[in-house]
């Protein structure tokens, strides 16, 4: 069986000027980065305005476990499968992250015959967005600190600086550190601390700022302390947005590449969904509509946690209104919610599905609150059962859930055409009556306990006394009206990533809160959940190498 990175490596791969030019895309509308990787031109969108929008369809999926999933590889899949059965499709995916493909994850670019290409490129440098955020992110943090070595006009108090230096890199050691240390022309010293490039708020802000003026808009709110009175003090008053601008003047740009099958893929931005809002930028997601008739994009990780910030996050604050909604899930993980170990997850075993399939259950029940129809899909493995088919089937149909098996994985688009027939279907038969949670009138606390009720399925929420004292002083700084980006492991509808299934007679623990003021949220953090992982004991930058003639092996 072939590796994901060698049928990547063995796909011929059309000009992008080509694959541009199937969606009615000039050259001259592209910055070309090499032979396959482009970003559009701001002339080019700027053309598209006056378009109609195609339709739009979110991939999400149940809480990822260690048998897998396939959210990415569904969407690669699906629009390779739309586009066979006659229809102008495009994808609208998020960058992935250095951390995650040198740490436990691995690449991020579909898998089998359902890829995006050239994908070393992408799980790598790609066109040096994130680079670009990085250093937006640390040039504001220098700045900062030069300001309060040079007199510290502002008066900021340095114990309440809330702006952190990143890294796009799983790096513990990083976490809480010290800075300043040294002579007095070094700085002052305090504590300091690092978060992963894709939990920055400059990554927020790029996923959905409209264009350059929005930007500028959105980094002057940035809020990196407060003052010896408590007042907020923001980038725009330490003069760093047109100097971070014109660092991200590039990196708003929406990068586009090709799937193996040569569907155009718009990649830009990246957010993790665990940590921050986990959904690809506004822009890109708004071009794709204009340039197809039918737009997949995804958001990350659970339904509970990016379906959730792509409805109530992205799609407020953009205008979006999804037609359909795909949820993604697997037998074997199904299997695994219902207790069984991961080395026995290939036998059949009705009884552990009948047990774990109150994942899928609570995943359909949280997607029905947002008034979007929704289409269940099995990624197949080739140990998967009839009996074990059909159970699942049964039960989403009873539940008012179109089914489709998804086989995108080994056939490419050819095995994902059931899945894209339902998908086609749902957009002509039901109707859309999209709808946020909650309004923006609520308050913070009672948007949180929205949240924590009604898709976590917990009994209520406590609040750190630091975690409630900060909350109240948010509500008098104005900010009570903005939606919230809840922090939370990924691996449970908890906070507690050993709770699989539907837990019940839980609360979630909310801990620390803090806004971003230019992205437009304010973030929670629940339980443990840490904004700069770490690497696992055997890393997978162990397994990865580049040989003799450059060809880089071991990536996924």
């Amino acid at each position: 069986m072939k590796t994901d990175i060698q049928i990547a490596q063995e796909a011929e791969m059309m000009h992008i000027r080509d694959v541009a030019a199937q969606y009615g895309i000039e050259e001259d509308d592209l910055e070309l980065y090499g032979k396959y990787k482009a970003k559009f031109s701001d002339e080019m969108m700027n053309k598209l305005e006056d378009r109609p929008d195609g339709k739009l369809v979110l991939v999400t999926a149940i809480n990822p476990t260690p048998a897998g999933e396939g959210k990415t590889t569904t969407s690669i899949g699906l629009a390779q499968a739309l586009e066979k059965l006659g229809k102008k499709c495009m994808l609208a995916l998020r960058e992935p992250s250095l951390g995650p493909c040198f740490g436990i994850k691995g690449g991020a670019a579909g898998g089998g015959y359902a890829q995006v290409v050239p994908m070393e490129d992408l799980n790598l440098h790609f066109t040096g967005d994130f680079h670009a955020i990085t250093s937006a992110n640390n040039l504001l943090a220098a700045l900062l600190d030069n300001h309060i070595h040079q007199g510290n006009e502002l008066r900021i108090d340095t114990r309440q600086i809330i702006w952190k230096r990143c890294l796009d890199m799983n790096d513990r050691a990083l976490r809480n550190i010290v800075v300043g240390l040294g002579r007095k022309v070094d700085g002052f010293v305090r504590e300091d601390h690092f978060v992963i490039t894709v939990a920055t708020e400059i990554m927020a802000i790029l996923c959905l700022a409209e264009d350059m003026a929005d930007l500028k808009r959105r980094l002057a709110k940035i809020i990196v302390a407060y003052d010896l009175d408590g007042n907020p003090v923001t980038a725009g008053q330490l003069n760093a947005v047109g100097s971070m601008a014109a660092l991200l003047k590039d990196a708003i740009k929406p990068n586009m590449i090709q799937t193996l099958e040569h569907t155009g893929a718009i990649v830009h931005g990246g957010p993790f969904a665990n940590i921050a809002h986990g959904c690809n930028s506004v822009r890109a997601t708004k071009t794709a509509m204009k340039l197809a008739d039918i737009t997949i994009t995804e958001a990350g990780f659970g339904a509970d946690l990016g379906a959730e910030k792509f409805m109530d996050i992205k799609c407020r604050m953009a205008g979006l209104k999804p037609d359909a909604v795909v949820l993604v899930a697997t037998v074997r993980a199904l299997k695994y919610n219902g207790g069984v170990p991961k080395a026995n997850l290939a036998e059949e075993n009705l009884e552990a599905l009948k047990k774990g399939i109150c994942n899928l259950e609570k995943h359909i029940e949280n997607l029905q609150k947002f008034g979007v129809p929704i289409v269940v899909t099995l990624n197949s493995f080739i140990t998967d059962t009839e009996a074990e088919y059909e159970f699942i089937k049964n039960f989403c149909e009873e539940r008012g859930c179109e089914f489709a098996l998804s086989e995108v994985w080994a056939k490419g688009g050819e095995g994902g055409i059931a899945l894209a027939e339902k998908v086609l279907q749902t957009l002509e038969e039901k109707e859309s009556n999209f709808k946020v949670l909650y309004d923006d009138e609520m308050s913070l606390k009672d948007k949180i306990n929205t949240i924590a009720t009604e898709i976590y399925g917990a009994d209520g929420v406590t609040y750190e006394p630091a975690a409630a004292k900060m909350l109240d002083k948010l509500t008098d700084l104005g900010f009570g009206n903005l939606p919230v980006c809840m922090a939370k492991t990924q691996y449970s509808l908890s906070d507690d990533q050993t709770k699989l299934g539907r837990p019940e007679g839980f609360t979630i623990s909310v801990r620390d809160a803090f806004v971003n003021a230019g992205a437009g949220f304010v973030v929670i953090l629940t339980g443990a959940i840490m904004t700069m992982p770490g690497l696992p004991k055997k890393p997978a930058a162990y397994g990865i190498d580049v040989d003799d003639e450059g060809k880089i092996t071991g990536l996924f």
